[in-house]
């Protein structure tokens, strides 16, 4: 599943640069619930969304992209 995925990449990607679910969420908008959503698999992330959350974790979307991982 390519939500679980993305998920699992943002999570990494999140606890690798300092920040807590509570701390990326109010960085990029959205409440806490739907980044636990997205973190866990069971909602896939927009493209502005991962535009939002790779700004804010100073990476690149390709980095978080599962897809390029392959």
């Amino acid at each position: 599943m390519e939500a679980d995925r993305w998920g699992r990449r943002i999570r990494a990607f999140r606890k690798l640069k300092g920040f807590t679910q509570e701390g990326l969420a109010k960085e990029i908008g959205v409440s806490v619930s739907v980044l636990g959503e997205i973190e866990r698999g069971y909602r896939a992330p927009s493209d502005d969304m991962v535009d939002l959350i790779a700004e804010a974790l100073s990476i690149t979307k390709e980095e978080l992209d599962p897809t390029t991982q392959e």
